[in-house]
């Protein structure tokens, strides 16, 4: 993540988190979507382009011990039992470098209209688009799969991603919540950034999710965005299909191919490792899903 990003999203982050209570909002839910948010802006001509940035996790990544209360969003949707907790967390970036929008809009108007997109969050209070991104975290000698603590998503534009870009109108600023529109997806030339910090963005090392311990070596943490998964019996899929594998995503993209990224880690037996390991540890104000 760039330096200067944390100065350009901070607002995000009180508008996301006001909304569950974290802490309280500066802006009004919804007053940034009806303030700058500018339909006519949006730019659909051309189609999204997102891949995953692997330098933003392979610089900003950790492995060291939590302690995980019983009230927190991410542990109670990521199976996670509360205590002392082992954990590796991460930063994902998914810069979008089409020659368009990935436009999402409104999730209430998406639920409402019950399109597969987003689903309802009552531990958070607001939607979570389904499918946006996966996670994985891969032994680089057996290739022995762990799942992630994440499960909810928000599609934000973060921070500016290709140079060229800079003055690119930033047009998605809000999640939205069960009583206020949200304006989401990502402009051409922007980031959706998750830090390492917030609520989700670990995997469970010591097997407080139900997985088998992960044992000290080198992994891989893999990350799909728009991840591809299988149509129905006909072959059709609900949303859009690529053409060279056949298989469904739940967003149109000019090139599927370039979703995927692996960063390799390594885990010690004990101890803190990793760039981030001098880091304060996230507080129950971080515990938010939203694109930052």
């Amino acid at each position: 993540m760039k330096s200067g990003a944390y100065f350009l999203i901070i607002p995000l982050a009180f508008a996301c988190a006001g909304s569950e209570g974290s802490q309280p909002s500066l802006i009004a839910p919804g007053a940034i979507a009806r303030a700058t948010n500018d339909p006519s802006r949006i730019d659909t001509v051309g189609l999204a382009d997102l891949i995953v940035d692997p330098k933003a996790t392979a610089n900003h990544w950790r492995v060291k011990n939590e302690i995980i209360t019983n009230n927190l969003c991410s542990a109670i949707e990521g199976g996670v039992t509360p205590g002392d907790r082992r954990l590796l967390r991460f930063t994902v970036t998914t810069p979008n470098q089409g020659d368009a929008d990935n436009y999402i809009g409104n999730p209430r108007e998406h639920f409402a209209a019950n399109d597969g997109l987003f689903e309802l969050d009552t531990c958070h209070g607001h939607f979570h688009f389904k499918h946006y991104a996966t996670y994985r975290l891969i032994d680089a000698k057996t290739g022995y799969v762990w799942r992630a603590a994440k499960r909810g998503f928000c599609m934000l534009d973060t921070d500016p991603y290709l140079p060229e870009l800079r003055d690119a109108p930033r047009n998605y600023w809000n999640c939205g919540t069960q009583d206020f529109d949200g304006f989401q997806g990502i402009s051409k030339g922007w980031n959706d950034t998750y830090v390492w910090k917030l609520g989700g963005q670990y995997f469970v090392l010591d097997g407080g999710d139900g997985q088998p311990v992960v044992p000290a070596g080198n992994y891989y943490i893999e990350v799909e965005v728009n991840p591809a998964y299988a149509p129905d019996k006909k072959g059709n899929c609900p949303r859009f299909k690529d053409p060279a594998t056949g298989l469904c995503h739940q967003f149109a993209e000019s090139n599927y191919a370039n979703n995927t990224t692996r960063v390799l880690v390594w885990i010690a037996e004990s101890g803190p490792s990793g760039p981030e390991k001098n880091s304060k540890d996230p507080t129950a104000a971080d515990d938010y899903d939203g694109g930052i």
